[in-house]
């Protein structure tokens, strides 16, 4: 049987992805769960004496505040929120939806065209904002409609969708590599350099994919008519 601390543990990470499709925000529920469960881990030290491992009291609770007040102190990680900023920008104003119905146009003609839009958008979008979530939701919203109405099939449009989005968590700015510079001590500048060929390497290594289906299975990867969009 599990240590209790572990299966503490455990059901905290349950919960938090139980709760997450309610569809509150993330930080709202990490915070409420995490102080929920560290006071009922006290509390159950306190009447039945089982083992939490280090939560034990309330005062070692507080040095989450510590650590709190360390992280807006570091001048690495004040960056993040300028980053999900522009991500937001580019949801906002409409500016990747114009990228979309542009790239659509130089792509239309070639089979596959619908997909290789994608991943360049993709790309586009890691290198803006450097945030994965945001970049599979608004890919999902805007070029899955499409490519199913276009006849791609499902398999295809959504692993499109889900691979060129996530390129966001290596291609420079990613969120991921300033958190990774901060806790090993190493420069951004050299790891968002050291990231960048990988993550434009594997975009357009999709790409390839993505134009090899087309030639190979058409039925799962129509043309486009050229000069038509959404």
């Amino acid at each position: 049987m599990l240590p209790f601390y572990e299966m503490l543990a455990l059901g905290f990470m349950l919960t938090f992805i139980l709760m997450l499709f309610t569809g509150y925000p993330v930080a709202w529920l990490l915070a409420g769960l995490s102080l929920l469960f560290a006071a009922g881990g006290i509390e159950l030290v306190d009447r039945l004496g089982v083992d939490t491992f280090l939560l034990t009291s309330w005062p070692k609770v507080s040095g989450v505040v510590d650590r709190l007040d360390a992280i807006m102190s570091n001048w690495v990680l004040v960056s993040l929120p300028m980053f999900i900023y522009m991500g937001q920008m580019l949801d906002r104003s409409g500016v990747a939806d114009i990228m979309m119905r542009n790239f659509v146009k130089v792509f239309g003609g070639i089979r596959g065209g619908l997909g290789l839009t994608v991943i360049v958008i993709g790309i586009l979008l890691a290198a803006s904002t450097g945030i994965v979530g945001a970049s599979v939701v608004l890919l999902a919203m805007l070029a899955m409609p499409i490519m199913l109405q276009n006849h791609y099939s499902k398999a295809v449009a959504s692993g499109v969708v889900a691979a060129s989005g996530t390129l966001g968590i290596l291609i420079p700015p990613s969120i991921m590599l300033v958190l990774m510079a901060d806790q090993v001590s190493v420069s951004v500048g050299d790891l968002f350099m050291g990231a960048l060929v990988p993550g434009v390497g594997l975009g357009l290594l999709y790409m390839v994919f993505v134009f090899g289906v087309g030639i190979t299975r058409p039925d799962l990867v129509p043309p486009r008519p050229a000069g038509t969009e959404k």
